[in-house]
């Protein structure tokens, strides 16, 4: 496959020759919350065909930004990881996610799917590093039939998929509630107090969570600015 160039020696479009073609953010997105399977990907990015994947991942290895690797005992399959470099593309990620939650969610549309998964990462882009200060906890989400969890410390973030051994805390919610709660129609007190959520743990825990992380309220995109 030819890749194309923007032909410009700057830093941003030589960025953009290795990353910029379609799928190939979405699939480092992807790796950055750990190893995946090809079938993984598969199932996260529906649409992207068998071929395009795997000349995709083709791409991400021969630009040094991924790798082949074994899963460790009991998987013992092959599956994609980032390198140091591709790993390096979180921050930029992460903010991209936080300007689409300000400028490009809104409604889901009917053809759009979404996985819980993906909230991993989004609570990285939304973490609020002040509001963690002098906090040790481990929070679980269960979302459906995904569970994730969240180590704070002294105001640093790990999220990572699967259980987490010992939770200080522990959220239950449906999809569909979670996807209201994180477009401002619902609340987590309110989710609660309808039924539609449930947590448990330390009491500390929890009453700090509710400040860690902060989704910013959508906005319009206004091409001019409002008439005066």
């Amino acid at each position: 496959m030819d890749q194309r160039t923007y032909n410009q020696y700057c830093a941003t479009a030589r960025t953009l020759d290795i990353v910029g073609e379609r799928w190939t953010l979405l699939l480092i997105r992807e790796l950055l919350t750990g190893p995946k399977r090809f079938g993984d990907l598969q199932a996260s990015l529906r649409g992207l065909g068998t071929g395009l994947l795997a000349a995709r991942l083709k791409h991400l290895e021969a630009e040094g930004l991924a790798r082949k690797i074994t899963l460790p005992p009991p998987a013992r399959t092959p599956a994609y990881a980032l390198t140091e470099a591709g790993e390096e593309l979180a921050p930029a990620i992460l903010a991209l996610a936080r300007w689409g939650l300000k400028w490009a969610m809104g409604q889901p549309r009917e053809s759009e799917t979404f996985h819980p998964g993906w909230a991993v990462l989004g609570l990285r882009a939304c973490f609020d590093p002040g509001a963690a200060a002098d906090l040790r906890a481990v929070y679980e989400f269960r979302i459906d039939d995904e569970v994730f969890h969240a180590r704070i410390h002294d105001g640093t973030i790990e999220t990572l998929h699967g259980p987490a051994q010992h939770p200080d805390a522990t959220i239950t919610i449906g999809a569909a509630s979670f996807l209201r709660l994180t477009g401002h129609d619902l609340t987590l007190a309110e989710a609660m107090e309808n039924g539609d959520a449930s947590v448990t743990g330390d009491s500390e825990a929890l009453h700090r969570l509710r400040n860690l992380f902060r989704l910013p309220p959508p906005h319009t995109r206004n091409a001019l600015p409002p008439a005066s």
